[in-house]
């Protein structure tokens, strides 16, 4: 074996996310299941500069290779439990997604909304984003559709997009809330498409009888009743 394979490297991270999920909890398992989830990806000291992104905007999506910080201390695993089987079914790690990777990297393909450098600050105005605030970023590069995207391609387990036909009300107190506050029109919205995409442990999807649950989603705790599969959001306050 060629001794460069057997080498360890060391990656510094070019930027981080300032995402609206501030826990694991509710993130979407892949980008773009959740349009309304707005991030921006601020730069490191070291590549705070124009002329690190000149030609992105002429992009519309980007890929964002990225560490999975809160979890790489804890080692990875040859075999997974993929929570699209449910949790039931054990994967190899390489055939699945997990954050439990020998690296713990992963790849994110979201929607680039904007290049903004604000006080001295060069940033990237994200949507779709499926990565908890702080992530550490460790490259960019422009998503290519005539390379990346092969519509011919099959995805064994995960070839179709998640559906829970959940359902999602608000209580007229969070709608007073929501319609009160400015910084966030996209809210209810943002909400709603996180509680469809389920983000409950597969074994309480087993579970009969309601259930009750807290998210934190940019700065408010929000907390929501399941039963069956109708959601009923019941308090929204500020962290």
């Amino acid at each position: 074996m060629h001794p460069s394979t057997m080498s360890d490297y060391t990656i510094s991270a070019i930027g981080h996310i300032q995402s609206p999920y501030k826990q694991k909890f509710a993130i979407p398992r892949q980008p773009r299941l959740v349009p309304e989830a707005k991030a921006k990806l601020i730069f490191a000291p070291d590549f705070n500069r124009e002329e690190f992104v000149r030609g992105l905007d002429e992009f519309s999506h980007i890929w964002l290779l990225f560490r999975f910080h809160e979890t790489a201390d804890k080692g990875y695993s040859a075999m997974v439990r993929p929570p699209r089987l449910g949790g039931n079914a054990r994967k190899g790690v390489f055939a699945t997604r997990a954050t439990f990777r020998p690296n713990a990297i992963g790849m994110s393909a979201v929607k680039l909304e904007g290049i903004e450098y604000k006080n001295g600050q060069l940033s990237l105005l994200l949507a779709g984003i499926d990565l908890l605030d702080g992530t550490p970023i460790i490259d960019i590069k422009p998503y290519l559709p005539y390379s990346d995207s092969m519509p011919e391609a099959s995805a064994g387990f995960a070839d179709t997009r998640p559906e829970t036909h959940m359902s999602v009300e608000f209580t007229p107190e969070v709608l007073d809330f929501i319609a009160q506050q400015t910084q966030y029109p996209d809210l209810q919205a943002f909400i709603s498409n996180v509680l469809k995409q389920d983000p409950r442990p597969a074994y309480k999807k087993q579970k009969d009888g309601q259930q009750s649950y807290g998210m934190t989603l940019y700065n408010y705790n929000i907390c929501w009743q399941v039963n069956e599969s109708h959601n009923l959001v019941t308090s929204i306050e500020n962290t």
